[in-house]
């Protein structure tokens, strides 16, 4: 069956935990990051937070995992190129895309070592900040890069996350190479401010040459650029893909089609948690354009999604909203 999108990326079971900013001074974390941390250290935190954990939400994760079971909710055919282990934990992960109507490669055998976790603490602000376990994500490889889904999908994405390993970034660049080969369309996540700063060199490295389109949000883009003016950063950005989207919370979006450049309005909400809030924009965009909706139509809807999942806990939608919210504004 022909896909709309394959995505590659870290499969992830995310631990959702709210905690004080106070939580994150004790602990060294820095706020609104994505931080690499060993097996050691997530039992550490998870200790410091033991009566929050309780109370903790779990949801299977990963950017790009996010942003296709998304898509693959709303409608959209996707396929997920990823790593599990042979735990429960992978398990859960494989049941879970299988579940949202994700297509996958994994048959009965797989890595044996522990699945990928994420720790994802949530202030009051809403704000997310991300202590990350890869697991065997971290040996993400060419290996897993699957060229025939490629050929049938319209669009690859890229996780940004990928330039954090030495295996996922060069599975980044195959898939990318693969992509043009076969005439499909590339999509880069820049994913988080970390992976523009203390990666630039692997994340350039994905961009050399263009891409089809960006999605950063607006920290992403001023790190990525180098500056502290948006209209630059935009023109920079201009430079290495036909189109992107900056992403600006209450503030809305930036969107550049190829020859226009829109402002997109967002829908004003109470935040809870932005947890997943850029990954649910990718993957409401994704579905919209498999609607056959041209970019800025897509921005408007996946604008839409991005504020409904911010006021709940958790990455994603439900089943039941995501038909809820696709029906309201496509059959409206």
């Amino acid at each position: 069956m022909p896909h709309f999108v394959y995505a590659i990326g870290a499969a992830l079971v995310d631990t959702e935990i709210a905690v004080s900013d106070s939580d994150l001074d004790q602990l060294g974390i820095e706020k609104g990051m994505m931080t690499l941390v060993d097996e050691s250290r997530q039992t550490e935190i998870k200790t410091h937070l033991a009566d929050a954990l309780s109370q903790a939400n779990h949801a299977c994760g990963g950017s790009a995992g996010n942003s296709v079971i998304a898509a693959s909710q709303f409608g959209a055919p996707t396929y997920m190129s990823c790593l599990v282990s042979n735990d429960a934990d992978g398990d859960i992960y494989i049941a879970d895309l299988e579940a949202s109507g994700v297509s996958h490669g994994f048959r009965e055998e797989r890595r044996s070592g522990t699945t990928g976790k994420c720790l994802v603490l949530i202030t009051p602000d809403a704000e997310r900040s991300m202590n990350t376990f890869l697991g065997v994500s971290e040996t993400l490889s060419v290996t897993e890069v699957n060229e025939q889904a490629i050929a049938d999908s319209q669009w690859v994405y890229l996780e940004g996350y990928l330039v954090t390993s030495p295996t996922g970034h060069e599975a980044a660049l195959k898939t990318k190479a693969i992509a043009r080969t076969t005439n499909t369309k590339v999509a880069v996540s820049f994913s988080d401010p970390g992976m523009v700063t203390f990666f630039r060199d692997n994340m350039n490295q994905i961009i050399e040459g263009g891409v089809d389109f960006v999605f950063c949000n607006e920290i992403e883009a001023l790190g990525w650029a180098e500056t502290d003016d948006l209209d630059e950063a935009a023109t920079k950005l201009k430079a290495v893909t036909q189109s992107f989207v900056i992403t600006r919370g209450g503030e809305g979006a930036i969107l550049f089609d190829g020859a226009t450049t829109y402002e997109i309005a967002a829908e004003k909400v109470n935040a809870v948690n932005t947890n997943g809030a850029g990954d649910m924009f990718a993957g409401a965009f994704f579905f919209a354009l498999w609607r056959e909706s041209d970019m800025r139509s897509a921005c408007e809807f996946a604008a839409k999604a991005a504020a409904r999942v911010v006021c709940q806990p958790g990455p994603r939608l439900s089943l039941s909203d995501s038909l809820e919210l696709r029906n309201s504004y496509f059959d409206a």
